[in-house]
């Protein structure tokens, strides 16, 4: 498609589908703690606790491009 490999597509979507998927999980958790009026502690919980995942892709991907491994 467009002169593109499926490899290419898969690697695009997958960089910056999914990234842009956290930063809107990001927001989401802002939302959240804002419409609960969670003060900075909580804020700070609900970051912790919904962002863990997100820290784990990351780093998941930090430690393979480290490696060499793709």
């Amino acid at each position: 498609m467009f002169g593109y490999t499926e490899e290419q597509i898969a690697n695009f979507g997958l960089t910056f589908g999914v990234s842009a998927f956290m930063l809107y999980m990001v927001f989401i958790i802002f939302q959240l703690a804002r419409e609960s009026k969670a003060g900075r502690f909580g804020t700070f919980v609900l970051f912790l606790a919904l962002g863990v995942g997100l820290l784990g892709f990351v780093a998941k991907g930090a430690i393979k491009w480290m490696m060499g491994v793709e």
